[in-house]
């Protein structure tokens, strides 16, 4: 029965068609035909292999969504730190100095003590600034409790500490020269030659820590050059002057004998009137300027009788007209006064004793101020005071000068 079971099932051939060993091939019935063929399944995959991808998939997935937790968490870490106050108990200051990289300034502030971590304010300025910008170089006042974004903020502003040398009105190039190096925020060297007399502004002036010398003396010097052009530009046409030099060497006389804003045009308005009557100005600053230069003026030193008679070229007690350059540096309101003077008949003025001037038309009206100013000053020494040397103002009596009787 075996070998006829093996007979019957002969292999197959061509479609429709069954192909018995060593036989005929024998046609397919219809329905055979149209039956599928089987295919051979593939073989079977063995547990142990499926058991060990699923572990590595599942073990790939949990270390992606780990590390995105990692990932996510440490960016919120990061930027909840770069919001926070900061770690600095009192305020602080932090130089950045030109050509500092994120790496060194973020190491300076921690070192500083002004943040907690310098790896990330490196990665948050990073992703705060714009491409390629850098804080700004500068010294830096950083506050208690100033935040890391502050910080950044304030760096990136370049508002940094701004010192200031202030310059009175009637300083000489000289006394100007000594507060610029006594700064000790300032760097370099002055400029080895001494601007002009006269050429340099009386303002404060605000720098930042580093600003060279030379560079505020520069800025001084503009900002006189631009403010006595526009103001000689506007001048009273009638003035008794030639060129702008002697209208910056009648400001500084102007400048030196007067602090007073509301009588610096009445000075102007003597000198001016005594000029066109070809008298001497007589003015004690250029005594002093004459005798002791650009230095000043000893505090403790008066003037002397024996003074207005020494022959210097600044000597208005000697020579007539302006002396040779300025005396000193005007200011502003000197150099108004000096351009647009009040129009007064008046040729002498002598201190009043409170700070101001009394002015006087003749010379008698002038010897009864004087008069007045010598009795103050008298009270004055009785009471343990110091005097005056010399009259405050035109001199009195025979030093006077009086006008030509042809004027």
């Amino acid at each position: 029965m075996s070998d006829t079971r093996e007979n019957n099932q002969a292999p197959q051939g061509r479609e429709g068609f069954t192909e018995s060993k060593g036989g005929p091939i024998i046609p397919k019935s219809p329905t055979e035909a149209l039956r599928p063929e089987k295919v051979p399944s593939p073989p079977k995959r063995s547990r142990k292999a499926h058991s060990q991808l699923v572990i590595f998939l599942n073990f790939l997935m949990t270390l992606v969504v780990a590390v995105c937790i990692i990932a996510i968490a440490g960016f919120y870490y990061m930027l909840n730190s770069f919001h926070e106050a900061g770690p600095l108990e009192t305020n602080t200051t932090i130089t950045v100095r030109n050509g500092a990289g994120l790496a060194e300034i973020a190491s300076n502030l921690e070192r500083s003590g002004a943040i907690s971590n310098a790896r990330i304010f490196r990665l948050m300025a990073d992703k705060y600034l714009a491409g390629g910008q850098t804080p700004k170089p500068g010294e830096y006042e950083i506050k208690a409790r100033t935040s890391m974004k502050d910080i950044l903020a304030l760096l990136e502003s370049g508002k940094s500490i701004l010192y200031s040398v202030a310059m009175p009105e009637g300083l000489t190039v000289k006394q100007m020269f000594a507060r610029l190096a006594a700064e000790p925020v300032l760097e370099g060297n002055l400029p080895a030659e001494l601007p002009a007399e006269g050429s340099l502004r009386p303002d404060t002036y605000p720098f930042t820590r580093g600003t060279r010398r030379e560079e505020v003396v520069d800025q001084m010097r503009v900002a006189q050059s631009r403010l006595v052009q526009a103001i000689w530009e506007r001048r009273d046409p009638d003035l008794p002057l030639k060129t702008i030099e002697e209208f910056v060497t009648l400001a500084s006389i102007v400048e030196k004998e007067t602090g007073k804003d509301d009588e610096r045009g009445h000075v102007a308005s003597v000198f001016y009137n005594r000029m066109k009557k070809n008298m001497r100005l007589q003015s004690d600053p250029t005594i002093i300027y004459g005798l002791f230069g650009g230095e000043g003026k000893p505090s403790d030193r008066p003037i002397y009788q024996s003074d207005l008679q020494k022959e210097t070229p600044f000597n208005t007690y000697i020579i007539r007209g302006l002396p040779p350059h300025p005396i000193a540096n005007p200011g502003r309101a000197a150099l108004e006064a000096t351009a647009n003077p009040w129009r007064t008949d008046d040729l002498y003025f002598v201190a009043d004793g409170s700070g101001g001037h009394a002015f006087a038309k003749t010379l008698d009206e002038h010897n009864a101020n004087v008069r007045r100013w010598r009795k103050i000053e008298a009270e004055k020494a009785a009471a343990g005071g110091t005097p005056e040397g010399v009259v405050d103002g035109q001199p009195a009596g025979s030093q006077a000068e009086r006008p030509a009787t042809n004027n």
